[in-house]
């Protein structure tokens, strides 16, 4: 076998044989739920950013929340809380569209934000997290929010895996 089909194979055979953890969530609240896991910032954010456009939607806004803290402390008081502190929004027009039929005050739950961050108590460490969706009484309405979060769970999920 030719070298680099032996490196090719070699590597593969490195990638299968890698173990593969299903994501547990770190902090799971009725209002919350955040992953974490060691590694790099920016790779588990440009990871974030591909389980999103992935799927064909587009990121509205990313809010450095990490450099506004940083560039306002000074005038606010507190130290450092964040390393890295981004929140990527978005929002699925099929998924927003089916929530705000069943009621139009739905619209408050859009759009879908998920943070990735880095604290400076845990560096090395990386969050990325959503607001989880109140499930409202409606069995319509639930449904609808349900599948909201369950698209941000995917989409975090996919990330940890990269």
């Amino acid at each position: 076998m030719p070298r680099p089909l032996i490196v090719l194979a070699t590597l593969l055979g490195l990638i299968l044989a890698a173990p593969i953890h299903a994501a547990e969530p770190h902090r799971d609240t009725e209002h919350m739920r955040v992953y974490s896991i060691e590694g790099d910032f920016e790779w588990y954010r440009e990871a974030l950013e591909m389980a999103i456009v992935d799927r064909g939607i587009v990121i509205n806004n990313v809010a450095h929340i990490g450099a506004m803290l940083a560039r306002t402390g000074a005038d606010v008081g507190g130290e450092a809380l964040f390393k890295h502190a981004q929140a990527l929004e978005f929002c699925s027009a099929g998924l927003s569209r089916q929530m705000m039929e069943t009621d139009p005050h739905n619209i408050v739950f859009c759009p879908y934000v998920v943070a990735v961050y880095e604290t400076v108590d845990e560096p090395g460490v990386i969050h990325l997290g959503y607001r989880r969706p109140a499930l409202l009484e409606d069995a319509d309405a639930r449904q609808a929010l349900q599948a909201v979060e369950d698209l941000l769970d995917e989409i975090v999920r996919e990330a940890l895996t990269f």
